[in-house]
């Protein structure tokens, strides 16, 4: 099963395309927050920052190997919509043996550094045991996040949204059912929340591995078609690293704030977590969009098609705008109504924090909806680095202003707050100026061969 984007409507094909990369990403947040949901609600505040402190740590070992993937998929749907299936399935080959290495070492690093990382986060010791035991085991799904991502990636590279939905899905309700069954049925606590994360992540991997390869033959290199040559590998090392620098820095930022957070103590720390659940909740879909944007940018740059990529620019701007504005209106409206799914109604005071943490980002969603397109836009068009700049820009403006003012008394939480949409609006200035004067460059060079 594939799509061609580079064929039809352009507004049409962007839609049914992301429709399915979005509500599986949706259903990726909530397996994540059937942890949060089920931890915060049957065993307490303490369980609830424990998870969410450990949650942004796994987010950012996971973001390595879903960048190493992204920056692949790109490379993918160049050479789809250049049609090339040689230096398409020497790209396939490549990256596979290439990030299936690095996950492996991720994985056995952070086994051994496990200490270390929960003082560098400066866990409470009130809290410490409880993270401990979440981590060690969450970490054993690793391997199977990298081969859920790997092969999810390379389907929707040459326009299959579909399947890697399907299996999301399928281990989306598997997390929940044996959250249910392993907490509060066996009571087991908090390691059971996380073994069932990893029995789900086990057969999405494995799942969407065995159907890529017996179901779509044509994806497989076969011996003949591999010739590894230095300019394939490094296109698929300079792709891969950019986008993993991306999604790590910009997770990385995340855990340095996550560190800040934890030092106000478990009320904050719980707030923050349950806020973060919906704050990437809400703007998840515009993510995804913009995700789907880039594989869209980049198969019609593969196949020459530059109105066309531009006409695709100019729908997914009015798309995410749109989305944006109307999830910033019902997340400030309703914040306090959404943090009780996490939250006691009788814990007031968490509450509070949480409500002030969520109207401050959710006015702003518009300011990172403009920042996916961007990420997506450079990605599909061959400059992964400026996504890289863009990140940098975002993240290092979010913790800068963190660590400066959080420490004041009279501004306390609310500069770790007020940080995020300055972080976003300055990075979204830099992108467009970035493209302005791309496009002022070509065509000055296009009127002086004139």
């Amino acid at each position: 099963m594939k799509k061609d984007l580079t064929k039809g409507s352009v507004t049409v094909s962007m839609l049914v395309f992301a429709g399915p990369m979005i509500l599986g990403n949706l259903l990726q947040q909530f397996y994540n927050i059937a942890d949060t949901l089920i931890v915060g609600r049957f065993l307490g505040s303490d369980a609830l920052a424990a998870v969410g402190s450990a949650y942004t740590l796994m987010t950012f070992l996971t973001s390595i190997l879903i960048g190493l993937c992204m920056g692949s998929g790109s490379v993918y749907s160049f050479y789809f919509g250049k049609k090339d299936q040689v230096q398409m399935k020497n790209s396939i080959a490549a990256a596979f043996l290439f990030i299936g290495a690095v996950s492996l070492g991720v994985n056995v690093l952070v086994f051994a550094a496990l200490p270390w990382i929960l003082r560098l986060l400066q866990v409470p010791l009130s809290i410490w045991s409880m993270m401990e035991e979440y981590v060690f085991v969450i970490f054993f799904g690793i391997f199977f996040v990298f081969l859920y991502n790997y092969f999810a990636f390379l389907l929707r590279a040459v326009g299959n949204s579909v399947i890697p939905l399907c299996f999301l899905g399928s281990s989306a309700l598997m997390n929940v059912g044996l959250d249910l069954l392993f907490v509060m049925r066996f009571g087991w606590g908090i390691r059971g929340a996380a073994v069932a994360t990893v029995i789900a992540q086990v057969f999405s991997g494995l799942g969407i591995g065995l159907y890529t390869w017996i179901a779509e033959p044509w994806l497989r290199p076969k011996k003949k078609e591999l010739s590894f040559t230095k300019e394939s590998v490094g296109e698929i090392l300079r792709f891969s690293a950019a986008a993993c620098i991306q999604q790590s820095v910009m997770n990385f930022g995340i855990l340095m704030i996550q560190g800040l957070v934890n030092r106000f103590g478990t009320a904050v720390m719980a707030a923050f977590a349950a806020g973060v659940k919906i704050d990437s909740f809400a703007y998840m879909p515009a993510q995804e969009f913009g995700n789907a944007f880039s594989i869209f940018t980049s198969q019609n740059h593969g196949a020459g098609q530059r109105e066309r990529v531009n006409e695709g620019v100019r729908c997914a701007v009015k798309v995410s705008m749109l989305f944006c504005m109307l999830v910033s209106m019902v997340v400030f409206i309703f914040a306090p109504v959404l943090l009780q799914l996490f939250i006691d109604r009788g814990e007031t005071g968490i509450i509070a924090i949480g409500t002030g943490y969520l109207r401050v980002e959710g006015a702003f969603y518009c300011g990172i909806g403009v920042l996916f397109l961007l990420y997506g836009y450079f990605r599909g068009i061959g400059k992964p680095e400026m996504s890289v700049v863009l990140t940098v820009i975002s993240l290092g403006t979010r913790v800068v202003l963190a660590y400066l003012t959080a420490p004041i008394p009279a501004v306390g939480v609310l500069g770790i707050w007020w940080a995020v949409p300055i972080g976003w609006i300055l990075a979204d200035m830099t992108g467009i100026w970035a493209i302005w004067k791309g496009e002022h460059r070509t065509q000055g060079n296009r009127l002086h061969n004139l």
